[in-house]
């Protein structure tokens, strides 16, 4: 071979090594090398060099006096951090205990005080107060906020944190400091028992008029709601009235899977963008209940899915809504598994109702707006006081052929 080939393959052989290399280094593929040393990308060893000041703190900490460093709680209070610098009160790590919790709660049932809260402006606010709960038997109202647990401020930040400090074993005490607006501040203190969360209540109401109330979206809402259906068509159920006051929402699949039974087949629900402008459409599954005429009641404690319910409701005008206007919860998280029985539950997109309208931070108005007096919450609930059920009744009644 001559010098000039020679030259040449060389120049091959060390343009191909620097592409290997540069590429390597340029794309993030980690090369481990047989003295354990590792080669990294340029964007990984940057993220590095952000995150190196909490591992120097770490270090530092070892200078603590008092007691010896836990690296397991002092990881998970730097992931919390991480998820609380986001200001985002639906993006949060959950710890073992906590993702139990949340796991029971949309499986219907979990041991606590009975409440449905939200987070807004910053406050934890009570949305829904089941009946029969040791926060119904103690007097908490909805709109009370909540500002403590067992003497721990709490804030709309840690909405999941604060649940979770409200759960526990059956039998035991907690304390809720609440702030109301007519009363000022004030302490109660319940005693937790099991939930047993029925998300699907039904019956027959006068002239053929059919009444389901559902109280969140968890794993068997779906199915209980379209036996409900039956249930009630075979009654001679001509008109529905479907009660989601105080509905904090829950799992998207099961609210589409509801919204089915009303919207014709392969009609999108909701669609979802995410930031890097990802679309997916949720259509709908067809049901037997496409020309069943629906009122549907509303308030401030109607959020998230129950709020999708709502939108395509009135986006394909197949019912009335009545009461007053949602929560305004436009944004979906999923749950990544962390390990070690861990999780975090991250907000990835924005949703969308079938007319294009997000509605975070808005809320969806009613057709016809019936507020309910604040006197009323103190009292025991009676249907036949409640003016938004009577506005619903009223309009069901106009609706039956």
């Amino acid at each position: 071979m001559g010098k000039k080939k020679k030259w040449i393959a060389w120049t091959v052989v060390i343009v191909l090594i620097t592409n290997i290399l540069t590429f390597v280094v340029s794309n993030a593929i980690s090369l481990y090398l047989p003295n354990g040393k590792v080669i990294i990308g340029q964007q990984q060893y940057a993220d590095i060099l952000k995150f190196q000041k909490m591992y120097q703190v770490k270090d530092l900490l070892n200078k603590y006096y008092d007691g010896k460093i836990d690296d397991t709680a002092l990881e998970e209070g730097a992931v919390k951090g991480m998820t609380a610098a986001l200001n985002d009160p639906y993006t949060t790590f959950m710890n073992k205990k906590e993702f139990q919790d949340f796991n029971s709660q949309t499986e219907g049932n979990y041991s606590g005080v009975g409440l449905q809260v939200q987070a807004k402006d910053d406050k934890i606010l009570v949305v829904d107060v089941f009946e029969d709960s040791p926060a119904k038997k103690a007097g908490i109202l909805p709109k009370d906020e909540i500002v403590k647990v067992n003497g721990k401020d709490v804030t709309g930040k840690e909405l999941d944190k604060a649940v979770t400090m409200m759960k526990g074993q059956d039998g035991t005490d907690v304390t809720l400091t609440i702030y109301r607006a007519a009363e000022g501040t004030f302490d109660k203190k319940l005693k937790r028992a099991k939930i047993n969360m029925v998300t699907v209540k039904g019956e027959m109401l006068e002239n053929n008029i059919g009444y389901i109330n559902v109280s969140m979206f968890d794993d068997n809402t779906a199915k209980n709601f379209s036996d409900k259906l039956k249930e009630l068509k075979g009654k001679g159920m001509k008109t529905l009235i479907v009660d989601l006051r105080g509905n904090p929402g829950g799992l998207l699949d099961e609210c589409v899977d509801m919204v089915s039974n009303f919207v014709p087949k392969g009609k999108v629900i909701v669609s979802t963008i995410d930031k890097y402008n990802n679309k997916k459409e949720y259509n709908s599954k067809g049901g037997d209940y496409t020309n069943l005429p629906l009122v549907v009641l509303t308030n401030e404690g109607t959020a998230s899915a129950s709020e999708i319910f709502s939108g395509a409701v009135r986006d394909y005008k197949i019912g009335t809504l009545v009461g007053t206007k949602t929560f305004g919860k436009g944004v979906v998280q999923t749950i990544i598994d962390t390990g070690n029985g861990t999780a975090l539950k991250v907000t990835i997109s924005k949703y969308y109702t079938p007319n294009g309208e997000n509605i975070h931070h808005i809320g969806i108005k009613p057709d016809v707006e019936v507020a309910y007096p604040e006197e009323l919450l103190k009292k025991p609930y009676d249907r036949s006081t409640d003016p938004q059920f009577t506005k619903a009744l009223q309009l069901a009644r106009e609706k039956v052929k």
